[in-house]
């Protein structure tokens, strides 16, 4: 393995994702954990450009890093919670967790080792924008719609519950 500036720029990238990824599971204030989730939606963005493909790391930090977070953030804060300290597992618990991811990651490391892909000339970052921009528009426009819905949706249910009374919650 020769390591050359992509491979390193892959391997922080990856390592922040990952790290970004550990953190939102182990962070326990909703707000650090979202800050979490940007700084693997900024290094998936970066991974895109290694890739060459600039419009979609726009894309995903424009929609993801952006209004997904911000959306996140304002549903969270719109929704009434308690911030009670549950308790944290016991650490028997942690280090089978700990073994399962290890373990996790030794399976993949030897599944992907020795995989063999032929390597063959492609065109696939030329005029990317235009081919995504066909797939989506042709194919895959109800999905897109739907998705747009979805969100929409999600907010509004944000909104409805924060708006209710603890007083009509006790009644029912």
């Amino acid at each position: 393995m020769s390591l050359s500036g992509e491979m390193i720029a892959f391997m922080m990238l990856a390592l922040v994702a990952v790290i970004g990824g550990l953190l939102l599971l182990s962070l326990r204030k909703v707000v650090h954990m979202v800050i979490a989730v940007v700084f693997t939606f900024i290094s998936i963005a970066g991974l895109y450009i290694l890739l060459s493909a600039e419009f979609l790391a726009a894309v995903q930090i424009l929609i993801y890093s952006g209004a997904i977070t911000i959306m996140m953030l304002f549903g969270i804060m719109l929704t009434k919670h308690n911030d009670k300290e549950e308790e944290r597992g016991n650490r028997i618990r942690k280090w089978f967790i700990l073994l399962g991811i290890a373990g996790f990651a030794v399976t993949v490391y030897l599944g992907i080792y020795n995989f063999d892909i032929p390597s063959a000339a492609t065109n696939l970052h030329v005029d990317n924008t235009k081919q995504i921009g066909i797939e989506l528009f042709s194919k895959y426009a109800i999905p897109f719609e739907l998705v747009s819905i979805l969100l929409l949706v999600a907010l509004i249910g944000a909104v409805i519950l924060a708006k209710r009374d603890p007083e009509e919650e006790a009644e029912k």
